[in-house]
Order: C-alpha cells, then structure tokens, then sequence
C-alpha cells in the first residue's frame, strides 16, 4: 500500500473517532465527564505549569508531541496499535473536549484555540501516524513472509522521511500555541 492510502487511513480513524466522540459527548455527557474526571483534573494542573508566553513551555509542548510521535512509530511493528490508538483517542478527545468547551463558551472560542496551532499538528499527527502505520504494517509483513523482508529497509528509509516531515511541523505548531493561541483566547 502507498503512502497516500496510509495518509487516508489515518485520515479516515481521526474522523472516525471525532465524530465516536461527539456522539458520545452528545448521548451520555455526564458519564464520560466522570469517567475522565481525574484526567481532566491532570490538564488543569498542567495548565498551570505550562504557562503561556514562555520558551520553556513551547519547548515541553514539541518535546511531548514529538515524543509520542517517535514512541508510535518504534511501536508500530507491535499489531499497529499504537498509531490506531493514537489516532482514536486524539480524535475523541479533541471532540470530548471541543463539545465541553463550545458548551462553556463558543464554537468561536474553540476554533480560535485550536486552529492557529492546528493548521501544523494536525497534519503532524496525520503524516506520522501514517508513517508508523505504513512501517507498522510492513514489519509485520516482512516477519509473516520472508518476501516482503527485502522491502522493510526502504519502507523504513521513506517512512522516517515522512516522520521528520511531522516532527518538524510540530515546531511551529509549538511555538504558535505558547505565543499565539492564548492571545486569541484570552
């Protein structure tokens, strides 16, 4: 499978697992805040951590997208699930969230926090999850049939190009959610 039916696969969990999430955030609101309540409670604390208008707060922001997409794409051999969860449970939570927020304030208020930034992660996330899903695949291939082993090297190469291409524009989308995004929202 080619790289643009990976970028539609991810394409298509991420939409999935938004539109999971908005029905369910439609049909039992109340048990799905209770079942993420300390979650919830964890973001809270670590938006008083991760102030905005600081360096160091858009240096942790790249660190921990980055990093959770480096740990998908070594993971990925393992049946692919860590970029299948990956993209669902993002997906979900960004609806989860999206839902309760225009609840609280305005469909406005959540466009304005999550588009400047949105515009570079979300395609990040896209693009490297289809890569770890593209590598994931074919590890898993070249264990199940000693043909495909000759193709996992260059599926590796093209795949850790496309996962460079993620991690580096989490770095902008870094830098515009510490120093662009909270001035939209505030």
């Amino acid at each position: 499978m080619n790289y643009k039916k990976w970028i539609l696969v991810a394409i298509a969990l991420f939409a999935v697992s938004i539109a999971i999430g908005v029905i369910l955030t439609l049909v039992i609101p109340n048990s799905i805040i209770s079942l993420f309540g300390e979650d919830i409670a964890a973001l809270e604390e670590l938006s008083r951590i991760l102030v905005p208008f600081s360096a160091l707060t858009a240096i942790l922001i790249f660190i921990k997208n980055a990093s959770a997409l480096v740990l998908s794409f070594v993971l990925s051999p393992i049946l692919c699930l860590v970029p299948i969860l990956s993209l669902t449970v993002n997906g979900w939570l960004l609806a989860f969230i999206s839902s309760l927020v225009i609840q609280e304030e305005s469909l406005g208020f959540v466009l304005a926090g999550l588009l400047p930034h949105g515009i570079f992660e979300l395609p990040a996330l896209i693009i490297g999850q289809a890569a770890a899903l593209s590598f994931g695949t074919m590890a898993i291939l070249a264990l199940l049939k000693k043909g495909k082993r000759n193709l996992l090297l260059p599926n590796l190469k093209q795949n850790l190009r496309y996962l460079l291409v993620a991690l580096a524009l989490l770095f902008p989308a870094a830098i515009i959610e510490t120093y662009i995004t909270p001035l939209l929202i505030s």
